[in-house]
């Protein structure tokens, strides 16, 4: 009897869904605690589809997400695969390195420790 070895088949298929890596959650969580912590926000929720993962935050539960974060790996060599939405939908910030889209963020959060 001979034994057939079947390779499991990575390379060439997509994920189901994008998700965020650990470091990742950890840059955006800590963020996110810290606006808490000030006072700017006080409810986030996060989405996981086939295109894209995002990272919602909001002042009040009830209402549109003050910004989120998108994370679309499909444009990773193209714009960047990381871009910061505001409140109506305009894009504040695309690129290729999440500290550099959370920037504006931590800007906003500095000022209100300043004053």
């Amino acid at each position: 009897m001979s034994a057939v070895v079947t390779p499991f088949p990575l390379s060439g298929i997509r994920p189901l869904q994008v998700g965020f890596e650990r470091t990742e959650l950890l840059r955006i969580l800590d963020l996110y605690g810290r606006m808490v912590a000030a006072g700017m926000w006080r409810d986030y929720a996060m989405n996981f589809d086939k295109e894209a993962a995002s990272f919602a935050a909001y002042r009040r539960t009830a209402e549109r997400p003050e910004v989120r974060v998108e994370k679309r790996p499909a444009l990773r060599g193209k714009q960047g695969m990381w871009t910061l939405i505001g409140e109506a939908g305009q894009v504040l910030k695309r690129g290729h390195e999440l500290a550099g889209v959370l920037f504006p963020l931590e800007r906003r959060l500095l000022k209100v420790v300043e004053g």
